[in-house]
């Protein structure tokens, strides 16, 4: 199936939810704050610590694309077997994972979704070092709040999921480059850590809502 098979409004929502999700899940500190700290050490250039970002960002989102594409493959594995069953999967996951973050909330666990912080003890690093580093903190850790859209979208084809990727990488990397700037501009690291609080709750609901409309759907 290509995207033209979908109606319009569909694929629109559909890459829309997308941008949106992956836009919330870069608000975690740990998708900006590194990248914060670690320029400031290193006394990087605006552009410079942007590249870094932008870089790493996409490391991320790849590594999600083929985590997803392997939950994807498994997915239709799965419905080959069991018709009808992949809507009801990937709609409950998506509605768990929403569950997962209100209660995370609610408890006020700590936030570190999207892999360790990295240590910035060590200030005299090489930039090539430091930009690596930067890129593997993320690169190996697949985001897992966008997993189950894959697999909620895993019979609508190859150009599908590519077009959700690219929504995807545009939320994240935007993302994580405003909350970058915005610190650097002179914004209170504090008062950022506090809005992002209010990340779990946002993605939970949202999460929900759309796990309940994947199952509520016609099908």
């Amino acid at each position: 199936m290509t995207p033209s098979d979908l109606q319009q409004p569909v694929l629109l929502s559909l890459l829309g939810a997308g941008f949106a999700t992956a836009f919330l899940h870069a608000a975690l500190p740990t998708h900006w704050l590194p990248f914060v700290l670690v320029g400031r050490g290193q006394r990087w250039s605006l552009p410079r610590v942007l590249g870094a970002v932008t870089t790493a960002g996409l490391a991320h989102i790849a590594t999600t694309a083929v985590v997803g594409a392997l939950i994807v493959a498994a997915g239709l594995a799965m419905d080959q077997w069991i018709a009808g069953l992949l809507p009801w999967l990937s709609g409950s996951l998506l509605f768990l994972f929403g569950v997962f973050y209100l209660g995370r909330a609610v408890l006020r666990a700590p936030v570190m979704a999207g892999g360790p912080a990295l240590a910035l003890s060590e200030p005299t690093v090489s930039h090539a070092a430091a930009f690596w580093g930067l890129v593997a903190m993320l690169a190996i850790s697949p985001g897992e709040v966008l997993l189950p859209i894959y697999l909620s979208q895993a019979t609508q084809g190859p150009l599908v999921l590519a077009a959700l990727t690219l929504a995807f990488a545009a939320g994240t990397i935007l993302g994580m480059g405003l909350f970058t700037g915005l610190a650097r501009a002179g914004w209170s690291v504090l008062r950022l850590e506090r809005w992002a609080r209010y990340e779990s709750v946002i993605l939970g609901f949202a999460l929900i809502l759309i796990g309940l409309l994947v199952i509520l759907r016609p099908h």
